[in-house]
């Protein structure tokens, strides 16, 4: 998906093109398209007077904003002190070699994105893994096959009912 068109116009048309508002832009930007392509980083750096330099580095500064497209699934794995300790990271590892991606990454066929966190707050029930908001506790790379095998079975139904 290509976040330069109409719709890029009408948030750009939200906001008078000024400085103080490339984080509102870059925000609803976001939203929309999940992300903010360089496409789009440039439309709102001609709209905003803000050097290119300066909006990326807003951008990467705020983690709650992504430079590149997200997967279908997002897969996250919390690598907190409780979950390091109970196997967090052997599930990255894991993930990393079934999925062919690193931490931090999205798969080759846009199905899925894999990420750690630092915290999830969730310590009584570590390891745990996230996927798509949905809380995995006490994940071990067992469990993690099931649910790997689950999110592929799903996508060959999707596919199928096409």
């Amino acid at each position: 998906m290509n976040p330069v068109g109409t719709n890029l116009e009408e948030i750009m048309d939200r906001y008078p093109g000024e400085p103080e508002y490339l984080i509102f832009l870059l925000q609803d930007i976001q939203s929309s398209y999940g992300y903010i392509s360089p496409e789009s980083m440039q439309r709102v750096c001609d709209r905003t007077g803000v050097p290119l330099t300066r909006a990326y580095s807003v951008a990467t500064f705020y983690q709650s904003f992504r430079l590149d497209p997200k997967g279908e699934h997002e897969i996250k794995v919390c690598l907190g002190t409780a979950c390091h300790l109970k196997g967090g990271q052997r599930l990255v590892d894991e993930l990393e070699r079934r999925l062919h991606v690193e931490a931090g990454g999205t798969t080759e066929d846009m199905r899925f994105t894999l990420n750690t966190v630092n915290c999830l707050g969730a310590c009584a029930i570590s390891p745990v893994m996230v996927v798509d908001d949905e809380y995995h506790p006490s994940m071990s790379v067992k469990k993690m096959d099931r649910e790997l095998k689950r999110l592929r079975h799903e996508g060959e139904k999707e596919v199928g009912n096409v």
